[in-house]
């Protein structure tokens, strides 16, 4: 597994560090032709330039399905935390 997130300004202090490293990587089909046939790729979305569109096209990027699946489970939870009964 791949598990890929963005580089989150947020957490700097140093806004010219931030700039140095925010696009240190990308994660491109060319890249991917070295991974694993079984590898996933995981991601918790929005991307920010992490991660190429075309590796959307790729069987192995899971994000949409990782987003989707995070939505039923943030349903479920909710009906199991409101609902009485």
């Amino acid at each position: 597994m791949l598990y890929v997130t963005r580089v989150q300004k947020e957490r700097f202090t140093d806004l010219a560090q931030y700039e140095q490293v925010k696009d240190c990587y990308e994660i491109t089909p060319e890249l991917l032709t070295q991974a694993k046939e079984r590898m996933i790729v995981m991601h918790p979305l929005p991307r920010v330039g992490e991660i190429s569109y075309e590796v959307d096209k790729d069987p192995r990027a899971a994000y949409f399905r990782q987003v989707r699946n995070g939505l039923y489970i943030r349903m479920a939870l909710l009906a199991a935390v409101l609902c009485k009964g």
